[in-house]
């Protein structure tokens, strides 16, 4: 199972939380950001539906698949902090 971490950072005057290269929206502290990617790691592990999914490599290949809607990654936070 893979996992996914949101990490909570200073962005844009404020605080966000980053997965991977991604920022979410900017919140004015700390505790917003953390309390949002709080709820954004729990959203990532519920179950869905079983879907076929396509998308695009970076080489420019299409791929279709199925994914699993009770294949979900672990999430984790890590505020910075500690």
């Amino acid at each position: 199972m893979s996992e996914v971490t949101y990490r909570i950072v200073e962005h844009d005057g404020g605080y966000a939380y980053k997965v991977g290269d991604a920022f979410s929206e900017t919140f004015p502290s700390r505790e917003d950001a953390l309390q949002a990617a709080q709820a954004a790691a729990a959203e990532q592990q519920v179950p869905g539906s079983t879907t076929g999914i396509r998308y695009q490599d970076e080489a420019g290949a299409w791929h279709d698949e199925t994914a699993q809607g009770d294949d979900r990654p672990t999430a984790k936070v890590e505020d910075g902090t500690a």
